[in-house]
């Protein structure tokens, strides 16, 4: 087994977070899985993270921790901290979608999706980061969408557009923290139809006369987009899959893990695009003379 790791997550009670902490715990790790509400509607989330702990004797358990809210971030950072001494991996997995045209979304709900996909991953960061560089060590791992660079479709703009911000931001994080010894690992899922609550708890426009505007061009096409995801996503193919990936690239010596990893069951072409995204920013590294701050897997 590999070496044991605290690991905090972010976004667990669902969805890839839920899966991946799971599967971390059973893996040998010590795992927090972060959520809102832990005393309120997420309680029984907590409580099945509880049985599932005894019952396998694994170390899991449900953390408070609103991404939205520094206050909640630093508290669970701390309480974790001070059970441990460390935290040797973070998961930023907390994520929302919203389906729509992008016309018909208010400036302030896009502020929002902003605050939920990307300064979310800013708040943990500044309260786990200190300790991880002091203590020269760490791993980041940043679940991201092939969306940012594949084929992705249209009224899903704005989820889109955050992701894309914090594919962007967790690069800029990799270069600045690699001196520090702590790692950097981009997690890629592709579309998945099911197994998550992505397009079940996806968000709608506020403005719902701009929306209806787009009813009679666009209605049609836009029913039937969920369908076709589905029909070119292959039998056999299930959310666990990214966890596994999740659990498999922890487990890697440190210093040698991917910079970028896919888990694109309907291949639409993320991966491609990433191969030359990554070669051409090591290659700007390189000729400006900061090669050093790329990692050993910098080009998948």
């Amino acid at each position: 087994m590999s070496e044991q790791n605290v690991i905090l997550i972010t976004g667990a009670s669902s969805g890839f977070g839920n899966l991946a902490a799971r599967a971390l715990a059973r893996a040998g790790h010590t795992v927090y899985a972060g959520m809102r509400a832990t005393d309120g509607r997420n309680a029984p989330r907590v409580a099945e993270l509880a049985e599932l702990a005894e019952a396998e004797n694994i170390d899991i358990r449900g953390v408070e921790m609103d991404v939205q809210d520094q206050n909640s971030v630093d508290t669970a950072v701390a309480d974790v901290l001070a059970r441990h001494g460390h935290i040797d991996v973070v998961v930023h997995n907390a994520g929302h979608m919203v389906l729509g045209p992008a016309e018909a979304f208010t400036t302030e709900q896009l502020g929002q999706l902003y605050d939920v996909n990307v300064l979310s991953t800013q708040r943990v960061n500044r309260a786990v980061l200190p300790a991880l560089r002091a203590r020269g060590r760490g791993h980041l791992v940043w679940i991201g969408s092939s969306s940012t660079r594949g084929g992705h479709p249209p009224f899903l703009g704005p989820y889109f557009a955050a992701k894309a911000a914090m594919d962007a931001l967790a690069e800029s994080y990799a270069a600045e923290l690699i001196k520090y010894g702590v790692d950097t690992t981009i997690v890629v899922p592709g579309a998945y139809p099911s197994g998550t609550n992505h397009f079940a708890h996806a968000g709608t426009p506020a403005d719902t006369e701009r929306d209806a505007a787009y009813q009679a061009e666009y209605g049609e096409l836009r029913d039937g987009m969920a369908q076709a995801l589905a029909g070119i996503f292959p039998e056999g193919r299930t959310t666990d899959e990214v966890a596994d990936e999740i659990v498999r690239v922890v487990g890697l010596p440190s210093g040698h893990r991917p910079f970028r990893v896919h888990i694109d069951p309907s291949n639409d072409g993320s991966e491609v695009v990433s191969v030359v995204n990554d070669r051409i920013r090591a290659e700007f590294y390189r000729r400006i003379g900061i090669g050093e701050l790329l990692p050993a897997n910098a080009v998948h």
